[in-house]
């Protein structure tokens, strides 16, 4: 009776191991890299699944136009750049940042900052003043919505494309 009590025990332990290694993070951690391997960018990658992501304040949107955004789910986006770049025209010292960004209907801001280890823009208040660079870019508008948060590292350019909308900010090796 101990024998198959023990087993049972074992069967259930390894069917509840595999369910849980079944399921998926609802936002899953991705990591690209540029062709050139200079610019890499870790996310959370959140799905639009039905919902308005961008809009007004007093909207439905899951993201309001002029306010603070983590650029992605759960921990803050880090950027790395292997070497100098000239970010949207601003000199970016070779390092690992946070991305944040303001989205808003017609431009975005896009940020980089110094302190790592964010959760969300929640703390950003604080650590506003670590910012190294702020772009300002245009918004494309996507002909068809894009389901899952898509951050494009290309050689010269980090484009962020999610539901309606896409920016891109030019990047350039400098030196």
């Amino acid at each position: 009776m101990k024998n198959l009590i023990a087993v049972f025990s074992l069967l259930f332990a390894m069917v509840s191991l595999v369910q849980a290694q079944d399921k998926k993070p609802a936002s899953p951690k991705v990591t690209v890299e540029s062709p050139d391997k200079n610019i890499k960018v870790v996310y959370g990658q959140p799905s639009k699944k039905g919902r308005v992501i961008f809009g007004p304040d007093g909207s439905s949107s899951l993201e309001k136009y002029g306010k603070v955004w983590r650029t992605g789910a759960n921990e803050a986006t880090e950027v790395t750049f292997k070497t100098d770049v000239m970010f949207g025209g601003k000199m970016v010292k070779a390092g690992t940042y946070t991305l944040f960004t303001i989205p808003g209907e017609k431009e975005w801001s896009v940020l980089l900052n110094s302190t790592l280890g964010q959760w969300g823009a929640y703390e950003y208040d604080k650590i506003k003043g670590s910012d190294v660079a702020m772009v300002k870019v245009p918004v494309s508008m996507n002909k068809t919505p894009i389901e899952k948060l898509t951050i494009t590292p290309a050689n010269n350019s980090i484009a962020i494309a999610w539901d309606n909308m896409t920016v891109s900010v030019p990047v350039m090796k400098h030196g």
